[in-house]
């Protein structure tokens, strides 16, 4: 038996703890909107961290967001794991569709993205005999855009030789490049009057905000990849009023650097239709795009390690979705995504887990962060 073996073996033998961990932490809600939700959750991981590798982790509280650091070693971290534990799904959610188990599949809120990868990488990390050089983050605002947590998984992961992110996978396929994304928010003013007695005295912003949206979408290339996607909006405050402000927010995603300053530079650059109307463009949350070549050299390696442990080498996709690894793939550092749970309906009605997956998966992730920046 080989040592890739013996991980794989013990996270077998794991299979009930696994399960028992997912029960637990997707039975803690935490909405990416309610700080005292993700603090009870942030406990929870941090026990179930400790319990696997340990160590208690470093809390790191910015703002009202507590998000999770360990590190092992002295320096920059050898390979460094990323998840988070923030959902889409409000409090009140488990009400009415609680954790579940079916055969194979188990679900519940959050379940794939991302709380299986989270015990998936602990587990993972508990039949390792040395965590030299390993570092953990798992943060409280993915999901929003890691607004509080960009720093700190970017000056982590700095100097790494590889990062692993455990998002969950569709199929099985890792996630090998990862489209940049911005986020803008448009403005438009115009003046407010009567509807009946003098329409004629107003701007009408809500008029002049539905120029600006067909221009926004006529921005996107599909030839490039890249989208340019106006989405919600909003005009005028009474329904007998002229319109005085509107508004609309675009996303933007591309896997092309150039495409993203084009569509950036095009958006600055609009002007309004209706004579007195004036525009603004406000500038949101972004990542940058996550290329192939981000990849590549760690895809190569787990389809190495996967063909050993499992006889069945992983396959790859690109995919618009953006995550925490455009972030260390922005920073210079090799990074592997989707390693997570195989699944699917993340952020949907009826989010699901293929309770089989995840021993498997874990040792990949096992034997992976044993390998990167060693002998590869």
């Amino acid at each position: 038996m080989t040592a890739f073996d013996t991980l794989r073996a013990g996270l077998l033998a794991a299979a009930p703890q696994m399960l028992d961990d997912l029960a637990e932490l997707v039975g803690v809600e935490s909405p990416s909107s309610d700080p005292d939700a993700l603090a009870r959750c942030a406990d929870v991981v941090a026990a179930l961290g400790e319990r696997c590798i340990g160590r208690a982790p470093e809390r790191v509280v910015i703002g009202d967001r507590p998000h999770l650091r360990w590190r092992f070693g002295d320096g920059p971290p050898r390979v460094l794991l990323v998840g988070h534990y923030d959902t889409v799904w409000p409090r009140g959610t488990l009400v009415r569709w609680p954790f579940s188990v079916d055969g194979d599949r188990a679900t519940g809120p959050g379940v794939v993205d991302m709380k299986a990868g989270l015990v998936m990488l602990f587990h993972a990390l508990s039949v390792l005999d040395d965590l030299d050089g390993v570092a953990v983050v798992v943060n409280a605002d993915e999901e929003v855009g890691s607004p509080t947590s960009t720093a700190l998984i970017e000056d982590t992961a700095r100097g790494a030789a590889g990062a692993l992110v455990l998002e969950g996978s569709t199929a099985g396929r890792l996630k090998v490049a990862r489209k940049g994304i911005a986020h803008y928010s448009v403005r438009v003013t115009g003046r407010a009057s009567h509807a009946g007695n003098a329409p004629h005295r107003g701007i009408n912003a809500g008029v002049e905000l539905s120029h600006q949206i067909l221009r926004i979408a006529a921005l996107g290339d599909p030839d490039r990849g890249t989208t340019v996607t106006p989405t919600d909006a909003t005009a005028g405050t009474t329904s007998n009023t002229v319109p005085a402000a509107a508004r609309v927010s675009v996303d933007v995603r591309s896997f092309d650097p150039a495409e993203l300053r084009r569509v950036d530079e095009a958006l600055h650059s609009l002007t309004p239709v209706l004579p007195g109307a004036a525009v603004r463009v406000e500038a949101g949350p972004a990542r940058p795009a996550m290329p192939e070549s981000a990849s590549a050299e760690l895809f190569a390696l787990a389809q190495r390690l996967s063909a050993g442990l499992t006889g069945r080498p992983v396959t790859g996709e690109a995919v618009g979705g953006g995550s925490d690894g455009n972030l260390t793939a922005g920073v210079g550092v090799r990074t592997l995504d989707g390693l997570g749970a195989v699944g699917g309906n993340a952020h949907a009605e009826g989010e699901w887990i293929e309770l089989s997956s995840l021993p498997d998966r874990a040792a990949l992730v096992s034997a992976l962060a044993a390998t990167i920046g060693r002998a590869e």
